[in-house]
């Protein structure tokens, strides 16, 4: 289980690292991120994967680093 934790550690930073373009993309990331993240710990695909585009979103407007 720790294995599965520290792999959806890694697949949620490299989406929030990975902004994008334009909010679609944005989201696209963040999605894909969260989506995998839920299933390593084993929940639920489509609440991970809205929380990962929203989580993604919001970070890349707030931090001022994405285009």
């Amino acid at each position: 289980m720790r294995a599965k934790g520290i792999c959806m550690a890694v697949a949620l930073c490299t989406g929030l690292a990975a902004c994008g373009d334009n909010p679609t993309e944005q989201a696209l990331y963040g999605g894909g991120a969260g989506f995998l993240g839920a299933l390593a710990l084993d929940g639920n695909p489509v609440i991970g994967a809205a929380a990962g585009a929203a989580g993604n979103v919001i970070y890349c407007k707030t931090q001022n680093t994405c285009n």
